[in-house]
């Protein structure tokens, strides 16, 4: 018996059924009624190239893919420890995370973000189907709780797709969904180097149709580091309700409260000689974020036919946030809604299945930002941060739709042809409440792009049932942020055009050796022109030029591999490797010519690898070796960061009791070399008043975890 590509299937009696796909974890379960039934299964890391995607929300196997996608399950992001995302984005060749700080992250995709200063942009991430990117293109995923999350895609290089088209590329974390028929609760504690502390209480409920399952987690650190104080709090809510066989809601919500201190970035002499230290100003201020961020989506999915089908979801964001800095106090504010609607078919045309997608994106936020004067230095030190006049106030409306509409055409059994359309329209709208901050000019104004039209255009063809290779070549585009384009003058300089790029690679990923061996090779061109540049002409005044173009050369390899399957000892292995040519192909900054120099702040190589077993009897144990290339720092390629390497172990013991109480006790080490190195790099500094450059975010050195799980099964 089999189900149809929608996942429905109709059995003729009652009894115990054994469900299994390839790709996925077999279970068995009793049907003992007539009602409508819903069976969950677990994707099984061994065999992703299996495993069913909604790549730009048309089902389809990994195998089958076009563009470069990569899957980061939940046992992988088990296998570090659960405090920072970047350990697990850092396995994934061609994504590279900078983490100066719990609360101070810069991610890069193929290498596209890596000239923002401060935190992601160009990259476009969603939580489920709740965009993490905000009308300016900059997205923040470091304050997310882990345990919430069950899995993270990610498609690689400037790709057309029904989540916009991206510069960079898309991360979108799925939530750790609610079990049906099933009511459980689950704790941890987790305690470890630098004062670590953190609680979790997880819970789930479900029935045959409706489910809810609770997270909710606090994270308290003292930091390596001087002024590096960390608390946060968070929240997780879902629900899946299948209403009948045609229609299912799903609610998702989530709630963040941080607040953390900030050590900033050290020159290099005290990065080499105290790097505990904060930067001066910083911790004379005691500089620090504290924010509350919330994100609220309701999905419905409605089955017209078995051809047919159309997800819609309405969502709505919030953030607050006040920060104290050394040259101002930033006081901030963001409201968003949007919606999101595509429908998802297919058909045979000339007798060969052809499926689509069609639909479109809205979304808006409001954005207001006041800065006022930071008197702390009038006053005694340890006294902190004093807010004093206020300095500017500003409100941005910005706004962007999508529409998008791709095909996914099988030629024959093994070829398949992708194409696909995305149209984006953007705008802002600046009111400047405050006219006298900027010698005594209004800056308010309007900012609107021209329509963007990407396409994409993939092949991919099966050489056996287990491999396959693929092709595409796509464009993407990163929107201008409001702030990039105001001018010294306080005028909006509507001369700026935003970064766009296209995408060309090769790949081939399968199965060899009986899927022992599971692989992912891929060749790429990113070809990026109207590069962006952030020219400082104040300590924290920047405006955007557009000064040339780049181009992203690269090679990426995923090696996973089953080594031993047995019921009584299990061995895996993984290999992850990014060679990144990336390169100034015309970069001309004022009277500097930086063409054909090396990208600052990308790594020229990562290596990733390491291995993890698991006994019957409840051992368990994974060793992680990450090796990172050395950076340039400067546009001109006068200096650059040292390469490092770090290995972090995980060992732990994990037994059930009667098939209900779970307990699992684990103890992590990371850093176990003690390796001195620069964690974050921030290109370009400059020093002033004499002082010098402050580049180095110091990395923490040897550092320990260790915690209890319990989880009991009513």
């Amino acid at each position: 018996m089999f189900s149809d590509e929608f996942g429905y299937f109709e059995v003729n009696s009652k009894g115990n059924y054994l469900f299994e796909s390839i790709g996925y974890n077999t279970i068995t379960i009793n049907i003992d009624s007539e009602d409508f039934l819903i069976v969950q299964l677990i994707s099984k890391p061994s065999e992703l190239n299996e495993v069913v995607i909604n790549a730009n929300h048309i089902p389809t196997t990994l195998k089958k893919s076009v563009t470069t996608t990569n899957i980061i399950t939940q046992k992988e992001i088990e296998l570090g420890n659960d405090i920072n995302i970047s350990q697990a984005l850092n396995r994934t060749p061609g994504v590279f995370m900078q983490s100066g700080a719990l609360n101070t992250n810069r991610l890069t995709i193929r290498g596209i973000g890596s000239r923002n200063l401060f935190g992601t942009s160009k990259i476009r991430a969603y939580f489920k189907d709740i965009p993490l990117t905000n009308g300016s293109g900059e997205t923040n995923i470091e304050d997310f709780e882990l345990n919430t999350i069950s899995q993270m895609n990610i498609t690689k290089g400037a790709t057309s797709s029904a989540f916009g088209a991206g510069l960079g590329g898309t991360i979108q974390l799925n939530p750790l969904n609610a079990y049906l028929n099933e009511t459980s609760t689950n704790s941890e504690l987790t305690f470890g180097s630098f004062g670590l502390f953190k609680s979790t209480l997880n819970f789930n409920h479900g029935i045959s149709k409706n489910s809810f399952r609770g997270v909710y987690s606090i994270t308290n650190s003292d930091g390596y580091r001087d002024n590096n104080d960390y608390n946060r709090q968070t929240f997780t809510l879902t629900s899946n309700h299948f209403i009948d066989d045609k229609n299912e809601l799903t609610f998702l919500g989530s709630y963040v409260d941080l607040k953390a201190f900030i050590p900033s970035s050290i020159n290099q002499d005290t990065f080499e000689n105290n790097p505990t230290a904060a930067a001066f100003t910083w911790a004379q201020a005691q500089g620090f974020e504290d924010s509350q961020r919330g994100i609220f989506g309701l999905s419905w999915n409605h089955t017209y036919n078995p051809n047919i089908r159309q997800v819609t979801s309405v969502f709505t964001s919030f953030r607050n946030g006040y920060e104290p800095r050394p040259f101002n106090v930033l006081d901030e504010n963001t409201f968003a809604y949007g919606v999101r609607s595509r429908l998802i078919g297919d058909f045979q045309l000339l007798e060969k299945p052809l499926k689509y997608t069609i639909g479109g994106e809205f979304f808006k936020d409001r954005y207001s930002s006041k800065t006022f004067e930071n008197l702390y230095q009038n006053f005694p030190a340890g006294t902190g941060s004093v807010q004093g006049d206020e300095l500017s106030n500003f409100v941005e409306y910005r706004k962007y739709f999508n529409l998008f509409f791709e095909v996914n055409y099988e030629l024959s059994e093994k070829t398949t042809f992708v194409a696909g359309l995305n149209y984006n329209q953007t705008s802002y709208d600046l009111e400047d409440n405050f006219p006298t901050s900027t010698n005594n000019v209004d800056q308010s104004g309007q900012f609107d792009f021209n329509g963007i039209l990407s396409p994409k255009i993939g092949l991919s063809y099966l050489v056996s049932d287990n491999v396959s290779i693929y092709t595409s070549f796509s464009q993407g585009f990163s929107p201008i942020s409001l702030e990039e384009t105001l001018l010294p003058n306080g005028q909006i300089n509507n001369e700026l055009k935003p970064e766009t790029g296209w995408n060309y690679e090769i790949g081939t990923r399968g199965g060899i050796f009986n899927n022992k061996l599971q692989f992912n090779l891929s060749v790429y061109r990113l070809d990026v022109k109207n590069l962006l540049v952030a020219r400082r002409t104040t300590q924290d005044q920047f405006i955007g030029v557009n000064a040339g173009q780049t181009l992203h050369d690269g090679l990426e390899i995923s090696l996973n591999s089953n080594l031993i399957n047995k019921e009584s000892f299990t061995l895996n292995g993984f290999f992850n490797y990014s060679l990144n040519n990336y390169k100034f192909e015309n970069f001309v900054d004022g009277d500097n010519d930086f063409s054909g120099n090396d990208l600052t702040g990308v790594p020229s190589e990562i290596v990733n690898t390491g291995l993890d077993f698991a006994t019957e009897i409840g051992f368990y144990a994974n060793i992680n070796f990450q090796h990172i290339g050395r950076q340039p720092i400067t546009d001109s390629n006068s200096l650059y960061s040292d390469s490092y390497n770090l290995t972090n172990l995980k060992v732990g013991f994990r037994k059930s009791f009667s098939g209900k109480l779970t307990f699992d006790v684990f103890y992590g080490l990371d850093n176990i070399f003690d390796e001195a190195y620069a964690s974050q790099i921030l290109i370009n500094a400059r020093g002033f008043g004499g002082s010098q450059p402050r580049y180095f975010y110091p990395g923490n050195p040897i550092n320990y975890y260790a915690g209890l799980n319990i989880n009991y099964q009513f």
